[in-house]
C-alpha cells in the first residue's frame, strides 16, 4: 500500500510544475496542465446483495445506483424502491463508497439472477456477467414514435457538451444527456456506461418520460449502451463516435434509431431512419 501511494505522489509531483510532454503537428511541448478526474470503487448494494462494484466518478451516486437498477433489469420500477443509503467504505486504505438500494418486500428476486460481484474496469458494461444468456438477454422493442429533425441532432451534440461542467475542468470524462426538442439534461462519469446509468437515474427520480426523447453519449455507441437505452423506451441513440457491429444489429432488432459520428455539421444515420423526418428512406 505505502509503494502505490509513494509512486502516485511522485508522479503527481514529475507533473505537477509544467504539464505533461505533448507531440503535436510533429513537435514536441509541454501541454496544459489539467486536473484528473476522481475514481473510486462504488458498490450498487441492493437489499444487502452487492450487484456489481464499478470503477466510477463518486457522485450522483443516487441517480447512478437508481438508474443502474433500473437498465439492468433489477427493477421494473421506480416505485419498487423504499430507500437510499450512500455510505463511505475504506478499502486497503483507499476510499471507496457503498450506494444501498432497499427495495419493498417481494421485489428482490431478480437480483440472484442477476448478480454481480467482481471488479470491473472503469465504467465496463458488462464486467461480471456470467453467462452469455445475461449478456445478450431478450430485445426489448422501442415503440416511441418520437421524432427529431436532422439540424436538432448537432444541437443535441452541443446541449450534451454545454451540460459537461466537469468536462469543463478535465477532458477525460464522458457525457450522457436527455434531449427533448430543447434541451439536455446531463450526467458525467469517467465511464460512458456509468454516465448513462446516471442520466436514467436522474430520469426516473425527475419523473422524465425517456420515450419522448433522445439519449446522447460524447462515446462510442456499443451493444450495452443500446441494451441500457432500449430499457427505458428511449427511441434515438446518438453518439460521438462510431458504433460496433453488434450495436447496430441491436438497434435494428429492437426499432431503436441509431446515429453514431454526430457533429455540429453532420452524422451518419444506420438504422429506423423515419424517426428524421426528410431522410432518404423517411
Amino acid at each position: 500500500m505505502t509503494a502505490i501511494s509513494d509512486r502516485t505522489a511522485a508522479g503527481d509531483a514529475a507533473v505537477a510544475p509544467t504539464g505533461p510532454l505533448r507531440w503535436q503537428d510533429g513537435h514536441w511541448g509541454r501541454g496544459r496542465l489539467l486536473p484528473s478526474p476522481e475514481e473510486q470503487p462504488v458498490a450498487i448494494v441492493i437489499d444487502g446483495m452487492s450487484q456489481a462494484v464499478l470503477m466510477a466518478t463518486p457522485h450522483d451516486l443516487r441517480d447512478f445506483a437508481v438508474g443502474f437498477a433500473l437498465t439492468e433489469g433489477l427493477i421494473a420500477s421506480l416505485d419498487e424502491i423504499t430507500g437510499f443509503e450512500e455510505m463511505p467504505v475504506e478499502v486497503q486504505g483507499l476510499p471507496a463508497v457503498e450506494a444501498r438500494l432497499w427495495l419493498k418486500p417481494g421485489h428482490a428476486a431478480r437480483l440472484a439472477e442477476r448478480r454481480r460481484s467482481m471488479v470491473g474496469p472503469v465504467g465496463c458494461g458488462l464486467c461480471g456477467v456470467d453467462s452469455i444468456e445475461a449478456a445478450l438477454p431478450q430485445i426489448l422493442p422501442v415503440t416511441s414514435n418520437w421524432i427529431m429533425t436532422a439540424g436538432d441532432v448537432g444541437r443535441a451534440m452541443a446541449a450534451m457538451a454545454s451540460g459537461q461542467v466537469r468536462r469543463a475542468e478535465t477532458p477525460a470524462i464522458h457525457g450522457a444527456g436527455f434531449w427533448d426538442g430543447e434541451t439536455a439534461l446531463v450526467r458525467e462519469d469517467v465511464g460512458r456506461h456509468n454516465a448513462l446509468d446516471k442520466l436514467s437515474g436522474a430520469l426516473a427520480r425527475q419523473g422524465i418520460d425517456a420515450t419522448r426523447g433522445a439519449i446522447v453519449m460524447s462515446s462510442r455507441l456499443s451493444v450495452d449502451l443500446v441494451q441500457k437505452a432500449a430499457r427505458i423506451g428511449a427511441p434515438i441513440l446518438i453518439g460521438a463516435s462510431a458504433p460496433t457491429a453488434l450495436a447496430l444489429a441491436w438497434a435494428e432488432a429492437a426499432g431503436m434509431t441509431l446515429i453514431a459520428r454526430a457533429r455540429a455539421d453532420g452524422f451518419d444515420l444506420y438504422t429506423h431512419p423515419g424517426r428524421i423526418p426528410g431522410s432518404p428512406q423517411d
